[in-house]
Parts: structure tokens; sequence; C-alpha cells
């Protein structure tokens, strides 16, 4: 449970500032966590257009979020 929420994000903030992107490094992790939802037969999808009216009301409300 977070109980103060401003020393979180100073800590982010700073964590953000010292490490620099490694596009590699992020494009291995992607391409690991790819292959475990292969594996787990979660992708490729057997229907990609199942409950895609869910997905755009969803996509609506978060973008009339400010």
């Amino acid at each position: 449970m977070i109980r103060n929420k401003e020393i979180l994000e100073k800590f982010e903030i700073e964590i953000e500032k010292k490490e620099k992107v490694d596009f590699f490094k992020n494009l291995k992790i992607f391409e690991a966590l790819y292959k475990e939802a292969v594996e787990m037969k979660i992708l490729p999808l057997k229907n990609p257009l199942e409950e895609i009216e869910v997905d755009i009301k969803l996509a609506h409300l978060l973008n009339s979020l400010k």
C-alpha cells in the first residue's frame, strides 16, 4: 500500500533521470514476453476481433479523461 504518493513520484522521477533508455534491452524483453505468450498459446489470437466492442468503449472512455 502506498502511503505517500509524492515520495513515490519523486523516486520514480529520479530513477527515470538516472536510467537511460536501452532500446535493444527493451526489445529483448519484448521478444521474450512474446515468445512466452506464444508458448502458452495466448498468441496469436484465434479471433482478434472478439470483444472488440469492449476495447473500443474502453479506449473511448480513457481518451475522454484528462
